[in-house]
């Protein structure tokens, strides 16, 4: 099925082949009619299904049938929640409009590196805008943007811009747009605590979720690993040279043990690097460039590589420790096994997280086999704290089983402060 059936016109055709796109996915068919006829969007499927096509190819060409006044004003806002997801939608959507005559202006903006060239670049204003919200509030700020003629906003990677980390920057967003608008949200998951926020935002929306089937559902092998978790280490290195593996993406629950980690397995002649947020922008940016022209064979990092990155052929990724949340758990095993490619998921798993990832395993319907590695066989078999509930060690970050009060209250106002910014 061609993405011209679609009501696309051919120079986005075009450049959806040059792109390697043959044949329009599940949820590019689902949603890109509903978003050329300007309806508000939900839509939620699994990472490397081409939710930034499937708004983006449709936003283009309704820039493009409609030609900008001068100076130039932002009509497409697309927020993201990193730098990196930033970078990254911008230059998909750039390869998706190159074709297109007269051109579009996109400009793409992100804290972390000097706001003057941004300012620069957006004299005599943009079509499309990509942004960090808050970067873009700093522009606002400093006169270099308006938004007043925005005719489309986009939270892609939704469900994390609702959450409580970007509640407050994205409602004094909000509060700078028109209130009559196209609204659009896309995500691989919609948490609960999140939805009521995400109605509040959408007039009668196209609600799409594509649920992975055999057809669709990305090839990852997902592997479960009893492991001492001193040990975790020396099984890693054990692994990459045992398997042969050219680049592994490991994640840690800190900054500190993402520096740690990427050390030791570089001291034993690993070429590992760290990945985190306390990295500036261009060391981030190196990183990330090297690791996919396979410079590095391991990078080391927080949950901040977990959502929206697309490297390419990526063969595995390792739980170093597990994610605070089941969701998180599906993001970030989701680097893998992308655009009909096959991956490789391994958690390491101890006596004391083991309770955890059962819990991970029945949020994601999973029952996946434990396995141990000769000579790195676990001598913990009981929880620290099974004895001595005073003895248990930290978590880690890992989440319990229920939030306490403090933390559902927490959420509570958070929450009732949004809804507040929203109905303003």
């Amino acid at each position: 099925m061609p993405f011209s059936i679609l009501g696309l016109i051919p120079p986005l055709v075009r450049a959806a082949t040059d792109l390697g796109f043959s044949v329009p996915t599940p949820i590019q068919l689902a949603t890109i009619p509903a978003i050329l006829q300007g309806r508000d969007v939900q839509g939620c499927a699994q990472t490397g299904s081409g939710k930034t096509a499937a708004y983006g190819m449709p936003l283009l060409q309704n820039l493009h049938a409609s030609p900008a006044q001068r100076p130039r004003r932002v009509r497409v806002l697309v927020l993201v929640p990193t730098r990196e997801l930033a970078a990254q939608v911008g230059e998909m959507l750039r390869s998706l409009g190159q074709q297109l005559t007269p051109a579009l202006k996109l400009a793409v903006v992100f804290g972390g590196v000097s706001i003057n060239p941004q300012m620069m670049g957006l004299r005599g204003g943009a079509d499309l805008l990509i942004a960090t919200p808050g970067r873009l509030l700093d522009l606002v700020a400093h006169n270099a943007v308006t938004l007043s003629a925005v005719q489309t906003l986009v939270l892609d990677e939704a469900d994390r811009l609702l959450d409580l980390g970007f509640a407050e920057e994205l409602g004094r967003v909000l509060a700078l747009l028109p209130e009559k608008r196209q609204n659009l949200l896309f995500s691989a998951t919609f948490a609960t605590g999140v939805q009521t926020l995400a109605d509040q935002l959408l007039a009668d929306p196209l609600r799409v979720e594509v649920p992975a089937t055999e057809h669709n559902e990305p090839i990852i092998l997902q592997r479960v690993i009893q492991v001492d978790a001193p040990q975790r280490t020396p099984l890693l290195r054990h692994l990459i040279k045992d398997h042969g593996w050219t680049r592994v993406l490991v994640f840690v629950a800190t900054k500190y043990a993402a520096e740690l980690v990427a050390e030791k397995l570089y001291k034993t002649g690993i070429f590992a690097a760290p990945f985190h947020g306390n990295l500036s922008q261009g060391a981030r940016s190196q990183v990330l460039a090297e690791f996919k022209d396979e410079r590095w064979e391991v990078v080391v990092t927080t949950d901040l590589a977990a959502r929206g990155l697309d490297i390419a052929q990526l063969p595995v990724v390792v739980n170093y420790d597990l994610p605070r949340s089941p969701t998180d758990y599906l993001h970030r095993i989701g680097r893998t096994g992308r655009a009909g490619a096959s991956g490789v998921a391994l958690s390491f798993v101890s006596a004391d997280t083991e309770a955890h990832f059962r819990l991970i395993e029945r949020r994601q319907h999973l029952s996946l086999p434990r396995e141990q590695i000769p000579g790195f066989e676990p001598n913990q078999t009981e929880p620290a704290s099974a004895g001595d509930p005073a003895s248990a060690p930290g978590t880690g970050g890992v989440k319990g089983k229920r939030p306490s009060k403090k933390d559902k209250l927490r959420v509570a106002a958070t929450a009732d402060a949004t809804l507040k910014q929203l109905h303003a």
